[in-house]
Protein backbone atom coordinates (compact mmCIF):
# COMPACT_ATOMS: atom_id res chain seq x y z
CA UNK A 1 0.00 0.00 0.00
CA UNK A 2 1.13 3.63 -0.65
CA UNK A 3 0.05 6.60 1.54
CA UNK A 4 0.89 10.11 0.26
CA UNK A 5 0.89 13.21 1.77
CA UNK A 6 1.57 16.89 0.69
CA UNK A 7 4.43 18.90 2.20
CA UNK A 8 5.87 22.46 2.07
CA UNK A 9 8.13 23.28 -0.57
CA UNK A 10 6.89 21.33 -3.25
CA UNK A 11 7.47 17.57 -1.98
CA UNK A 12 5.49 14.84 -0.59
CA UNK A 13 5.60 12.61 1.45
CA UNK A 14 5.41 9.11 0.06
CA UNK A 15 5.08 5.62 2.69
CA UNK A 16 5.09 2.04 0.89
CA UNK A 17 3.95 -0.49 3.52
CA UNK A 18 3.95 -4.25 3.49
CA UNK A 19 2.45 -7.01 5.51
CA UNK A 20 5.46 -7.31 8.76
CA UNK A 21 5.69 -11.11 7.63
CA UNK A 22 4.94 -11.34 3.55
CA UNK A 23 7.24 -11.73 2.04
CA UNK A 24 9.99 -12.82 5.01
CA UNK A 25 12.76 -11.52 5.50
CA UNK A 26 14.20 -7.95 4.53
CA UNK A 27 12.29 -6.32 1.73
CA UNK A 28 13.33 -2.78 -0.17
CA UNK A 29 11.69 -0.16 -2.43
CA UNK A 30 14.46 0.67 -4.75
CA UNK A 31 13.59 2.50 -8.24
CA UNK A 32 14.35 5.75 -10.12
CA UNK A 33 14.57 8.26 -6.83
CA UNK A 34 17.00 6.30 -5.01
CA UNK A 35 19.19 5.13 -8.17
CA UNK A 36 17.65 1.57 -8.00
CA UNK A 37 19.82 0.65 -4.76
CA UNK A 38 18.58 -1.67 -3.05
CA UNK A 39 18.84 -1.84 0.68
CA UNK A 40 18.80 2.10 0.70
CA UNK A 41 14.99 2.47 1.73
CA UNK A 42 14.66 -1.14 3.63
CA UNK A 43 10.94 -0.90 5.19
CA UNK A 44 11.01 -1.23 9.29
CA UNK A 45 8.58 -3.43 10.82
CA UNK A 46 6.29 -1.43 12.81
CA UNK A 47 3.41 -2.26 15.80
CA UNK A 48 0.39 -2.42 13.56
CA UNK A 49 1.85 -5.56 11.94
CA UNK A 50 3.29 -3.43 8.69
CA UNK A 51 6.60 -2.58 7.58
CA UNK A 52 7.01 0.57 6.61
CA UNK A 53 9.67 3.06 4.87
CA UNK A 54 9.03 6.67 3.97
CA UNK A 55 10.61 9.13 0.91
CA UNK A 56 10.33 12.95 0.00
CA UNK A 57 9.36 13.14 -3.23
CA UNK A 58 9.32 16.53 -5.95
CA UNK A 59 6.88 16.99 -8.88
CA UNK A 60 7.66 14.11 -11.56
CA UNK A 61 6.89 10.48 -12.53
CA UNK A 62 8.61 7.57 -10.56
CA UNK A 63 9.49 4.09 -11.53
CA UNK A 64 9.94 1.30 -8.15
CA UNK A 65 9.58 -2.26 -7.27
CA UNK A 66 9.87 -3.61 -3.98
CA UNK A 67 13.35 -6.14 -3.63
CA UNK A 68 12.54 -8.97 -1.00
CA UNK A 69 15.32 -11.79 0.45
CA UNK A 70 16.44 -13.63 -2.21
CA UNK A 71 16.45 -11.69 -5.19
CA UNK A 72 12.46 -11.56 -4.94
CA UNK A 73 10.40 -8.60 -7.33
CA UNK A 74 7.04 -7.49 -5.93
CA UNK A 75 5.38 -4.97 -6.94
CA UNK A 76 2.27 -2.88 -5.43
CA UNK A 77 -1.08 -2.84 -7.17
CA UNK A 78 -1.83 0.38 -5.68
CA UNK A 79 0.46 2.69 -7.74
CA UNK A 80 -0.48 4.72 -10.44
CA UNK A 81 0.18 2.25 -12.87
CA UNK A 82 1.73 -1.38 -13.14
CA UNK A 83 3.54 -3.11 -15.75
CA UNK A 84 5.43 -5.32 -16.54
CA UNK A 85 8.53 -3.64 -15.55
CA UNK A 86 7.27 -2.55 -12.35
CA UNK A 87 5.43 0.59 -11.05
CA UNK A 88 4.98 3.91 -11.64
CA UNK A 89 4.32 7.03 -9.65
CA UNK A 90 3.20 10.26 -10.36
CA UNK A 91 3.57 12.86 -8.00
Amino acid sequence: MIKRSRLFGNQTRVTFCLPRDAPPGAVSVVGSFNDWEPGRHELVPRRDGTRTVTVRLRPGEYRFRYLATGGLWLDDDTADRVDDQGCTLVI
